[in-house]
């Protein structure tokens, strides 16, 4: 389960680093759109490293 959180979490960031560089890129600000889902991953992201976290380095989660 560790690995593919992990694979998860890279497809996740490759994602938001596209749509932020598509937003850099343009001229003007981003639309609401971009910037929702640009926030929608960051919160993924962000539960994807809590739950790799909670699994610990071995995947079987922490001892408590």
């Amino acid at each position: 389960m560790h690995k593919k959180l992990t694979v998860l979490r890279s497809r996740l960031v490759e994602q938001q680093q596209k749509l932020i560089s598509q937003a850099a890129m343009a001229d003007g600000l981003p639309t609401e759109s971009a910037i929702r889902k640009i926030s929608d991953l960051e919160n993924t992201i962000v539960a994807v490293e809590h739950m790799i976290e909670d699994l610990g380095p071995a995947g079987h989660g922490k001892s408590r």
